[in-house]
């Protein structure tokens, strides 16, 4: 595995970081617990940096975004970069608070820290959301940085890189939570255009949507034990049919499920969710197994998920119609995937809807998109505007102060 040099920071960020290394190492993380949008938007914070507190990673010299240009299959410009998200509560996320404008019931579940992907800077970013500019965590985080996830009792963040889709060269990386030690866990070219990453810590696994690779994958923590649970199509032909592609994650560990989107053409309502059990059924394999479920289809171009288990929703970000949405996970009696008609616009108007994450006990949704970092209420209320003019950004995730 590849290792690159690094400095640690002296911010609050690092202060962090170092109260996490000096935390009992805990190699068996306990398992974490598991509206339409009517209010205005209001900026909190620019996107201006405060500090670099981190340093330099390796990573391929082309950058590309999920604007599939022309070495890979799309030429949508550099205004449609998507991404994907970290973890949530349930699956190896660490579930934070509210930001600015948070209630004394939410102060008491600790700070929340969000960390984001830009994708125009190649860069991982940090926010406090108890007030303060966006941090700067890691300079130089590989080739189109995508999806992130953080493990805030090991002192961790994880994140993909799509590299270059022609080249077939996309890899994985994980820092410490100052953004020092960052590695290469999964090697350029052992997964294709990797996209969202979820953990599931319980399990100690990272899962991810490969969207070229037309694949869902996962792997320990540490990137060993490379497996592909579910293999969409094959070939170069069937690589040009974007319905095949895979980009948002998402587990249910505690009922035995993993989730993902194939997005579809862009705004070409072939967007789908879709489900499948953690363990193969005997006698199958990624290519021939019997339990896919199709949840939701004809969605104009979803790209990243998040669930809320114990509500039995999910939500999901779509790029093709600037949305931020949910719907319950269940396809209702007498519907099916492509008839049904229970989803819910939370947030619209939203350039190149991207990144989500559901912080479960303050009852929040954070999301990304082009120049943006916001926050709305799970029933869509009360959507703010956290980061402005912050370049094209991908994935996002949180977590709380220790």
């Amino acid at each position: 595995m590849a290792r690159a040099s690094c400095r640690r920071g002296r911010s609050w960020l690092a202060l962090w970081a170092l109260q996490a290394a000096c935390a009992p190492n805990d190699d068996q993380h306990p398992e974490p617990s598991s509206s339409a949008s009517q209010s205005t938007s209001t900026a909190n914070t620019t996107g201006g940096v405060s500090s670099t507190s981190t340093a330099n990673t390796t990573g391929a010299a082309n950058t590309t975004s999920d604007t599939e240009s022309s070495s890979g299959v799309d030429t949508m410009g550099a205004a449609e970069a998507a991404g994907g998200s970290g973890a949530f509560a349930g699956s190896g996320g660490v579930p934070g608070t509210s930001g600015s404008g948070a209630t004394a019931g939410e102060a008491m579940l600790g700070e929340l820290t969000l960390y984001y992907l830009d994708v125009t800077e190649d860069r991982v970013m940090a926010l406090a959301t108890d007030g303060g500019p966006p941090e700067l965590v890691v300079e130089g985080a590989g080739d189109g940085p995508d999806g992130i996830a953080v493990d805030a009792a090991a002192g961790h963040l994880y994140w993909t890189n799509m590299g270059v889709p022609a080249d077939d060269d996309g890899f994985i990386l994980r820092s410490d939570l100052d953004g020092s030690d960052v590695r290469t866990i999964v090697d350029p070219g052992d997964t294709y255009t990797p996209k969202q990453l979820k953990l599931d810590l319980g399990a100690g696994k990272l899962y991810w949507g490969d969207r070229e690779g037309m694949q869902v994958m996962r792997s320990n923590l540490d990137g060993s034990e490379l497996e592909v649970l579910v293999t969409i199509a094959e070939g170069p032909a069937a690589r040009q049919d974007r319905s095949n592609h895979a980009v948002g994650v998402a587990v249910d560990a505690a009922g035995g499920y993993f989730y993902w989107i194939q997005k579809g053409a862009p705004n070409g309502g072939e967007g789908s969710i879709r489900r499948a059990q953690l363990v193969t059924p005997d006698g199958e394999d990624d290519r021939t197994r019997t339990d896919i479920e199709v949840l939701y289809a004809g969605l104009p171009e979803p790209i990243d998920l998040d669930l809320d288990v114990a509500a039995g929703m999910m939500y999901w970000t779509d790029r093709g119609d600037a949305t931020i949405n949910r719907a319950p996970i269940e396809v209702p009696e007498g519907a099916g995937p492509d008839t049904r008609e229970d989803r819910e616009v939370l947030v619209d108007g939203v350039e190149v809807a991207i990144g989500v994450w559901l912080d479960l006990p303050a009852g929040h949704v954070y999301y990304t998109g082009t120049n943006v970092v916001a926050r709305v209420d799970l029933d869509g209320r009360n959507d703010t505007v956290l980061v402005q003019g912050a370049g094209i950004l991908t994935g996002i995730t949180g977590a709380r102060r220790p």
